[in-house]
């Protein structure tokens, strides 16, 4: 909100949820309110040939939506990866939809 009650919408580029399974969970909750993420290609993931992890400290914590992979899988394929502040997802949010964490890609190439 602003300081005269008007709701500031929300970019979605900047509240990308990331896939996180009971896998992760226990990584993704002893991270700090905001962090940083590295996405990385990950062409041998047996789900999704396009997938996208997204890594915090080299550990996986999840992995981008598949309808987001494909758009960033390209770009990332054989390099190091590019990072992205992530924050922790609203608790209301986490209830409604079980997302645990947003990631913010803006500039990250591929983002239209």
């Amino acid at each position: 909100m602003t300081s005269d009650n008007q709701v500031v919408p929300n970019d979605p580029l900047t509240h990308i949820p990331v896939a996180a399974g009971a896998a992760y969970i226990e990584r993704v909750r002893q991270l700090p309110s905001k962090f940083t993420v590295t996405l990385r290609a990950d062409p041998d993931n047996r789900f999704n040939h396009t997938a996208v992890a997204i890594l915090n400290g080299g550990d996986v914590i999840g992995y981008l939506p598949p309808e987001l992979s494909r758009r960033y899988f390209d770009t990332l394929k054989g390099g190091p990866g590019l990072d992205a502040p992530g924050r922790h997802a609203p608790l209301a949010a986490v209830e409604d939809t079980g997302v645990e964490i947003l990631i913010d890609l803006t500039g990250v190439p591929g983002t239209p």
